[in-house]
């Protein structure tokens, strides 16, 4: 009976902790933005250095693997653009996100605040550098003269469950990272090789009879709900569901991992 009452009270908590954060939302979308200004103070261009590298690994890998596979440069280009800004995003919260909560010790110590806060500016930062690599992806369809037309739309919803599921993944890994600080290291090791099977800068059709296997990884989905519509294309409905589920499961997983351990991030720190 007191355990059940103590789950209860962490699961109250947990809420107050969602509500604080929406409440606080001028807050943390300043701290997001100052985290912006910070990284790239003292710097010409600022987050457009981003963008630069960017372009400039398109236009790369876009030349060399249209003659690897023989394919169009018109084609894969545009293809591994889409791919790859999606990726970044997915990669970067994967690799920053341990430093969630230990890179904010301070606030954490010595201001009472939602914890979800610090998951909130996370994402905003993110979400503003993935807003400064859009215009890679402009200038290529404006180039190449595709026009997505308005399935390009259905990259909005898809992109809110990114976001989603990288505000979970991230609070995920941000609590155990500030428990045990081997996972960053881990993670940024796993990043790499989910890079290379996840086709990004290749197509499942370069597979041949073994395109299931791209599939069947779960990253391609959480790409491809994004970059099928920026192509001009629905996402299918496979994607849509593993989509849905992976986010289902990651509510899940996190909420329960969240209620259960969120009184004990500010002595893990």
């Amino acid at each position: 009976m007191l355990e059940r009452r103590e789950l209860i009270g962490q699961f109250n908590l947990a809420i107050a902790d969602l509500a604080g954060a929406a409440r606080l939302r001028p807050l943390w979308i300043r701290l997001g933005w100052n985290d912006i200004l910070h990284r790239y103070r003292r710097s010409t261009l600022g987050p457009f250095w981003s963008t630069a590298n960017m372009a400039i690994t398109v236009v790369a890998l876009g030349l060399v693997y249209s003659q690897i596979f023989n394919m169009p440069v018109g084609q894969l280009m545009p293809y591994v653009c889409a791919g790859l800004i999606v990726w970044g995003f997915i990669s970067s919260i994967l690799i920053e996100a341990g430093n969630l909560f230990s890179g904010s010790e301070s606030y954490i110590k010595q201001v009472r605040l939602p914890y979800l806060l610090y998951v909130c500016r996370f994402l905003f930062s993110k979400t503003i550098i993935f807003a400064h690599d859009l215009p890679i992806y402009i200038a290529l369809i404006l180039y190449f003269k595709i026009w997505p037309g308005a399935v390009a739309l259905y990259a909005i919803p898809g992109f809110l469950l990114l976001v989603i599921n990288g505000g979970l993944v991230s609070l995920s890994i941000g609590m155990a990272s500030a428990r045990f600080r081997d996972i960053p290291r881990i993670v940024a090791s796993l990043a790499q090789i989910v890079f290379l099977i996840t086709p990004i800068i290749w197509t499942p059709d370069a597979l041949g009879p073994r395109a299931y296997l791209a599939y069947v990884n779960p990253f391609f989905h959480l790409i491809e709900i994004v970059r099928a519509p920026l192509l001009g294309l629905l996402p299918s409905a496979q994607t849509v569901v593993v989509t849905l589920a992976i986010t289902a499961i990651n509510l899940l997983a996190t909420a329960l991992f969240f209620i259960r351990y969120r009184s004990r991030i500010a002595y893990w720190i």
